[in-house]
């Protein structure tokens, strides 16, 4: 064959397919669900999870609907229709997709046996042009006495959960772990939520400060500065949980949510000069550093690029056609051509979909600061856009910009509120076109719609 992919994810889908197009042969190497992480344990089945809350905490807003709404959730029917989205764990249909592809699939544990060569049990997979790592990433436990011992939830359990617990401890105030806290806590959970520092670090203050707000006003006990030293559990019975301010809780289930790293030990990676279990570090094609020949190739969580899904997809389909266009020769790969991933370093989208949603894109002020740029920051309460309060009575949300004044071009765009998610492709292709604001202000936004924030955040800036 000339290409064989390890890992059945989305992201090694993109890269086989797009490979494939073009005519080279490729299997496709999964030990588990065809689909991947996002389709059974994180994306798909989480957001799931917080939908229906999102929904009936709307209603709750307007005049009228308000009125109507008479009770709370039906957990059994969430947790039903966060089923439908994973097929119940079974993973035909995607495997029928891939077939439909011309990929052929081979199900077991690879591993590398030196170059162009991967083991599938007593198999050995030969590639003519190319092996990729699609492999994913692992939670990270983190080295607190007795919690490894105590069977905690990851992601994994808590997303596909059959029943609510009736009081859950979060540990870790990242993306995961606030999105799963709301989840639980509105599904009928009693929630604990523990962070080190503040909440979405890595995003702007105000990000966190408004989710932290949101979170307790769901009943969620939100503690800053406070971790776990110590965690116990009898059997399958309850945790208790000392924490570093000298309290304790109790908990029926525990879930860690501080982080992942890339799931690469086992992969035979000495075979082929690397260290098994560590980093790997890629180009803008995802060749991987250090090995020799232009044959090995890592994409998604694996690469030490932007652990998100659609960041993955997107530099996996980078991949793919490069390997299909390298088969027949040489290629040039300059920064934003259809070979290379250079959004990975200027415009990565994510969205956080707790309740205010987190939409953010490019750079940070901070983040901006670092990079040396002069950085003019426009903010702007989105509540104020007539858009937003016909959305829900008393819209609370902000929106920040970050301008790189040498070059008058938006490099970050932060936006904390209801329905904001639909608000950041527009940001996204502002930064990977470098728009000039000049010409940015003849882009004319719909009235009455959330998105005049942009006219709003352009008169702030001064145009």
């Amino acid at each position: 064959m000339d290409v064989v992919v390890v890992g059945a994810g989305p992201v090694g889908e993109n890269v086989a397919d797009r490979a494939a197009r073009t005519g080279l042969s490729v299997v496709v190497v999964e030990k588990e669900l065809v689909g991947g992480e996002c389709s059974y344990w994180a994306c798909m089945p989480s957001k799931a999870l917080l939908r229906s809350g999102q929904a009936l905490a709307a209603a709750r807003r307007l005049p009228g609907a308000a009125e109507a709404v008479t009770g709370g959730l039906d957990a059994a029917e969430v947790l039903q229709r966060r089923t439908s989205f994973t097929h119940d764990w079974d993973d035909s249909s995607q495997a029928q997709w891939l077939e439909s592809a011309g990929l052929s699939l081979v199900r077991g544990t690879a591993r590398l046996d030196g170059p162009r060569r991967v083991r599938v049990g007593d198999e050995v997979l030969v590639a003519r042009h190319a092996v990729v790592l699609s492999t994913g990433s692992v939670p990270v436990v983190p080295d607190v006495p007795g919690l490894a011992d105590s069977s905690p939830w990851t992601s994994r359990e808590a997303t596909s959960a059959k029943t609510v617990p009736g009081r859950l401890f979060v540990l870790g105030g990242g993306v995961v772990g606030v999105e799963l806290a709301q989840a639980w806590a509105r599904l009928g959970s009693t929630v604990t939520l523990a962070a080190r520092t503040g909440l979405l670090g890595g995003q702007e203050e105000f990000a966190g400060e408004l989710v932290a707000g949101a979170l307790r006003a769901d009943g969620v006990d939100v503690r800053l500065g406070a971790s776990p030293t110590r965690v116990t559990r009898e059997g399958t019975g309850p945790f208790t949980v000392e924490l570093s301010d000298g309290s304790r809780v109790e908990a029926d289930e525990f879930l860690v949510a501080t982080g992942r790293r890339p799931a690469t030990s086992g992969l035979g990676l000495e075979t082929v000069g690397l260290e098994d279990g560590g980093s790997l570090s890629v180009d803008d094609t995802g060749l991987v550093d250090g090995v020799e020949g232009g044959w090995l190739y890592a994409t998604g969580d694996v690469s030490g690029r932007p652990k998100l899904t659609h960041q993955g997809k997107y530099a996996g389909r980078a991949t793919g056609d490069a390997i299909a266009a390298r088969a027949a020769g040489p290629i040039e790969t300059p920064a934003w051509s259809r070979y290379t991933a250079t959004a990975d370093h200027h415009a990565v989208p994510q969205v956080v979909f707790t309740d205010p949603e987190v939409a953010q894109v490019g750079l940070t002020a901070a983040q901006a600061r670092e990079r040396g740029l002069d950085v003019k920051v426009v903010d702007y309460e989105i509540g104020n856009v007539a858009g937003a309060s016909l959305v829900a009575d008393g819209y609370t949300g902000t929106a920040r910009m970050v301008v790189d004044e040498d070059r008058r071009v938006i490099v970050g765009v932060t936006f904390v509120g209801q329905d904001v998610a639909e608000l950041l492709h527009a940001a996204t292709v502002a930064i990977v076109g470098e728009v000039p604001l000049e010409r940015l202000w003849h882009a004319v936004p719909s009235y009455p719609t959330i998105s005049e924030v942009w006219l709003r955040l352009l008169e702030t800036y001064g145009l």
